[in-house]
């Protein structure tokens, strides 16, 4: 079978997030999205918000899971036997950190790969960031996230 592990904050999910998950379904067996908790940053949504709405929006992709873990990336694709770490790249820009982390990775297990997947043109600009910046300031956001959870990330800004 072969597993691949999604990471990231997803904080919220955007179009672009899930772009990547729909594309990463086809080509895997199985595809864990792993939200990732980051002890060094404050969130808009709680971990397991983020969990529930990825789950949300992917409900009808019946080969992806969705977790949550802390610590490191590798050790969590032991624990689900993923050969590989499935990362999204909108521009040049993310491309040295990610190819930074995949040398790191490989360092640590060298039987796991990482694939980089580019975004579809339509969410090369998107970021989780943007979409929370839009939506404080009364902008809109419906091409930016899932429809589904467009009034679940409206409501948590204006708490």
């Amino acid at each position: 079978m072969r597993v691949a592990i999604y990471p990231g904050s997803f904080d919220p999910i955007t179009n672009g997030h899930l772009d990547i998950i729909t594309r990463g379904s086809k080509i895997f067996d199985k595809l864990i999205v792993g939200v990732l908790v980051n002890v060094d940053k404050v969130g808009l949504f709680e971990i397991e918000e983020r969990v529930e709405l990825i789950k949300r929006v992917t409900s009808h992709l019946h080969n992806v899971e969705v977790i949550s873990f802390k610590g490191l990336l590798v050790d969590l694709a032991k624990e689900y036997d993923a050969r590989v770490i499935l990362k999204g790249l909108r521009a040049v820009s993310d491309f040295e950190y990610e190819f930074q982390m995949a040398l790191m990775n490989s360092q640590l297990d060298s039987n796991i790969e990482t694939l980089f997947m580019t975004t579809s043109a339509a969410n090369s600009f998107l970021s989780s960031s943007s979409v929370k910046q839009v939506a404080k300031f009364g902008g809109d956001i419906n091409n930016l996230v899932p429809a589904e959870i467009k009034e679940d990330i409206i409501r948590k800004i204006n708490k």
